[in-house]
């Protein structure tokens, strides 16, 4: 029975207008539990073309390390790391993926090498937070820089060489478990907190699947009543993300990138009657010099005599001071931002200048906005 409701409503899903503005459950909400997993590893590549390492002492120990475990015996002291490179090497590991799949893995040098071109890696564990180990890399890298040093010293790096990539490099050996199929409910968490847009969340499953298979836990989370048969989860989460929400509008906001001056105004940014007045000043300071020679004189048996002495050097300093005009604008009760933002272009403000104008509109009360700077 319920199969067959789930078909049905996969097909009115898929049968409905598209003239809903709305955005995809997916795209607003991740399911709780469902997520990738960070792995990493130490390892050596080897095959390099004389941009390894070198002498580095810890990739001549791990080199042995390696050799020993063939059933060589060898010192560290023995081995050249010319050819080879210590390196990371990192993986994403997805949801629900099984044993036997292929990832792919990034490798990054931790020594002096150059370059990773034509190298290969050897077998090397990834672990998770955990400390287990759920992949093993190996293969031969992609790598895109290229790096060129002349005898002179003179050298060309063209992007980064010393970080390749193997597609399917990594093999997962480890399966990440997941209450995906034995919890009694999901939980969506909204990708940005706002009561508002859970609570329409909660009313868009409801209007589809009946009153009370899904509940707001707080602005961020939402419970949603699975199925109890795991075979029909599948499909009840695919119906599930292809529900059309209304995102509630974001709160007031100004982010201010103080680095780089950008401003970014949100579209629910209202200002209360104000005035701005608004001008530069621009103060120059230009330091010189002057030196004179300065002169002793002696009067002796042969005459006046006039002997050089230390020079005198006198500052001479020149202050330039420039204001222009302080331009003044009006804002009317309830200005929305387009007309924030011609009455600011208006005067020619800069992003410091601007940054400056909303500043003090906050610190007035007419911005009815938050002032974020990043």
């Amino acid at each position: 029975m319920i199969r067959h409701l789930l078909q049905i409503l996969a097909l009115t899903l898929i049968i409905m207008p598209t003239i809903a503005s709305g955005d995809r459950l997916k795209d607003l909400a991740s399911v709780a539990g469902v997520r990738s997993n960070p792995l990493v590893g130490y390892g050596i590549v080897v095959g390099l073309s004389g941009s390894g390492d070198g002498n580095n002492n810890l990739t001549r120990q791990s080199m042995q390390s390696i050799v020993s475990r063939l059933g060589l015996e060898v010192s560290a002291n023995d081995l050249d790391a010319k050819n080879a490179a210590a390196v990371m090497v990192t993986a994403e590991l997805p949801p629900f993926i099984k044993p036997g799949q292929t990832i792919d893995v990034t490798v990054s040098t931790v020594g002096k090498a150059k370059s990773l071109q034509g190298g290969t890696l050897l077998m090397t564990p990834l672990m998770g937070a955990d400390g287990e180990v759920y992949a093993i890399a190996q293969g031969n890298m992609v790598v895109g820089g290229l790096g060129v040093e002349g005898g002179d010293g003179s050298s060309v790096v063209v992007n980064i060489p010393t970080v390749g990539r193997i597609p399917g490099g990594g093999t997962v050996e480890r399966l990440v478990p997941t209450p995906f199929l034995e919890s009694d409910y999901f939980v969506l968490n909204l990708h940005r907190n706002d009561f508002s847009t859970a609570g329409n969340v909660v009313d868009s499953i409801n209007a589809i699947f009946g009153s009370g298979v899904a509940a707001a836990l707080d602005g961020t989370s939402v419970r949603v009543r699975a199925p109890a048969d795991p075979a029909e989860r599948v499909a009840f989460m695919g119906i599930l993300e292809g529900i059309e929400v209304d995102p509630a509008s974001p709160p007031a906001q100004v982010i201010v990138n103080s680095r780089t001056g950008t401003v970014v105004i949100g579209g629910d940014v209202r200002v209360s009657p104000a005035a701005v007045a608004h001008g530069s000043l621009t103060v120059r300071v230009n330091e010189d010099f002057n030196v004179d020679q300065a002169a002793t004189v002696v009067n002796g048996e042969d005459g006046v005599v006039v002997a050089g002495g230390e020079p005198v050097v006198t500052p001479d300093t020149q202050i330039e001071i420039e204001q222009d005009p302080a331009r003044a604008f009006v804002f009317d009760p309830g200005v929305s931002l387009s007309s924030l933002v011609d009455a600011i272009n208006a005067v020619g403000a800069s992003p410091a200048d601007l940054v400056a104008i909303l500043d003090a509109l906050r610190r007035s009360g007419a911005l009815r906005a938050e002032l974020i700077v990043i």
